[in-house]
């Protein structure tokens, strides 16, 4: 006699019609991907598989993130990290490649501009596997930036794409691009908002560290073009030791620019409070209770905006370009006419943002049901 768990296993086992591959391997990934793959998991149709290239090796920038998320760890885990951008791209191609070849998806799923958007996109592409590309049509207009070069290739090798904004979609427009071209708003304004609810206040990072609601801001610097040129390096530095002399400064440091600043013997101030990388609800936690948000982080700055703190982006340019247009997001860099104190004063005397930009928070479930769609229409 067969049991009944067992029929219900099959009868669900037959409703899984559609494989889709996502590629992630960078902290904001992560956090976007989890809101659409619990649409995924919930709907009985879809078997996700998920590619972990390994570009964050960090604990805490990768694999922690998908027990806080509360979403299935990846069947694939590539462990490429720490090489020249050529190398790492080059490597997690060859990889993904090779699954892609054995597990016969209809769609893969990159997000963003990382090496690991691009080598999922790439590979894909010669495989003649349809790509969705979430994040689309965001442009810095730095080629310099490797980034500007992961996200612009990506685009054009997509069949599908989401943007979060007009000018976005504008970006694509203006590039060719006009097929299966969506507004879907910010998936990252999901995560945002879902998990701001309840698993913020369970971070205890403020009593670890000895923090006060709104008497400390919150840094990170991880960007190449950053940490590779020293002086740009030193010179952000030194401005971060000024400004410690008024408020706190908490810094989440990346291991990279951690090796650079210990090979280069650049000092920080002792009233710098540098960290180890941190999960997604403690950083959550630090940017909710700053004063304000300083970063070279394309994500950070748009969760410093959904939880609004104002931003300073420690860069020469932004692909949240409408951030600054609305003036909730200044830049600053070598070539300021400000110190960063200065400027820091001027920003703690704006009023509270509100929150206009980038979709109601149900981006999710309108890239699920047209990424559905989509795939249904080509088979």
């Amino acid at each position: 006699m067969v049991s009944e768990s067992k029929i219900k296993n099959q009868e669900i086992s037959k409703k899984i019609i559609m494989k889709f591959v996502t590629v992630v391997g960078a902290r904001p990934q992560f956090i976007k991907a989890s809101i659409l793959s619990n649409f995924f998991k919930d709907s009985g149709i879809v078997d996700e598989i998920t590619i972990h290239t390994g570009q964050h090796y960090d604990d805490n920038m990768s694999s922690v993130f998908f027990e806080t998320l509360n979403i299935p760890k990846p069947k694939y885990f590539l462990g490429i990290s720490n090489m020249s951008h050529g190398q790492m791209t080059g490597q997690m191609l060859l990889e993904i490649e090779k699954i892609l070849m054995f597990e016969k998806p209809s769609l893969i799923i990159v997000y963003g501009d990382t090496n690991s958007t691009l080598a999922g996109a790439l590979a894909a592409s010669k495989l003649g596997i349809k790509i969705c590309h979430i994040e689309a049509g965001l442009r810095s207009f730095n080629n310099l930036m490797p980034e500007e070069i992961n996200r612009k290739i990506t685009d054009h090798l997509s069949d599908l794409l989401f943007s979060h904004y007009l000018g976005s979609v504008n970006n694509l427009k203006n590039e060719g691009i006009t097929k299966n071209v969506f507004i879907s708003g910010d998936i990252m304004k999901d995560a945002c908002l879902h998990y701001a609810k309840d698993n913020i206040n369970r971070s205890e990072i403020l009593s670890k560290y000895k923090l006060e609601q709104n008497n400390y801001v919150i840094c990170t610097i991880h960007r190449q073009e950053n940490t590779d040129d020293l002086n740009t390096l030193k010179f952000l530095i030194n401005n971060l030791n000024e400004l410690s002399k008024e408020i706190k400064i908490v810094f989440p440091i990346h291991p990279r620019t951690k090796k650079i600043i210990r090979e280069n013997n650049i000092l920080l101030s002792s009233k710098i409070i540098e960290i180890d990388p941190i999960d997604y609800f403690d950083a959550m936690r630090l940017i909710k209770s700053s004063k304000i948000v300083l970063t070279d982080s394309g994500g950070l700055q748009k969760e410093a905006f959904y939880l609004g703190k104002q931003c300073i982006t420690l860069r020469t340019e932004t692909e949240w370009i409408e951030l600054v247009e609305h003036g909730y997001n200044i830049l600053f860099n070598r070539y300021s006419q400000i110190s960063l104190l200065d400027l820091y004063r001027e920003r703690c005397k704006l009023e509270v943002l509100d929150f206009d930009l980038y979709g109601d928070g149900n981006c999710g479930k309108m890239i699920f049901d047209n990424i559905i769609h989509f795939v249904q229409d080509e088979e």
